[in-house]
């Protein structure tokens, strides 16, 4: 035979765990969490690394902006002339 609660068992309150386990749970995931935290901020100095490695930004080329080449003079999508960069 299974021997099954009965419902006085199932309305008793359950003991809390000690305040030291409670405490030791706490301090463990406090560790992780700052852990996970380093190692976000060591990889995202990481890729800055990287990417400033790399030189700077150039604009991109007129195609890419969707400007076209008519007679001469480079033109906006909508007809309107394009502004030459500066320099």
């Amino acid at each position: 035979m299974v021997d099954l609660p009965d419902a006085q068992d199932q309305q008793r309150p359950r003991p809390k765990p000690p305040a030291a386990q409670v405490k030791a749970s706490s301090r463990w995931v406090a560790i992780v969490t700052g852990a996970i935290s380093i190692l976000i901020g060591v990889l995202y100095l990481l890729l800055i690394t990287v990417l400033d490695s790399r030189g700077p930004l150039r604009p991109p080329p007129p195609e890419a902006l969707g400007y076209v080449q008519m007679d001469g003079a480079a033109s906006a999508p909508g007809g309107a002339a394009a502004v030459p960069p500066p320099g």
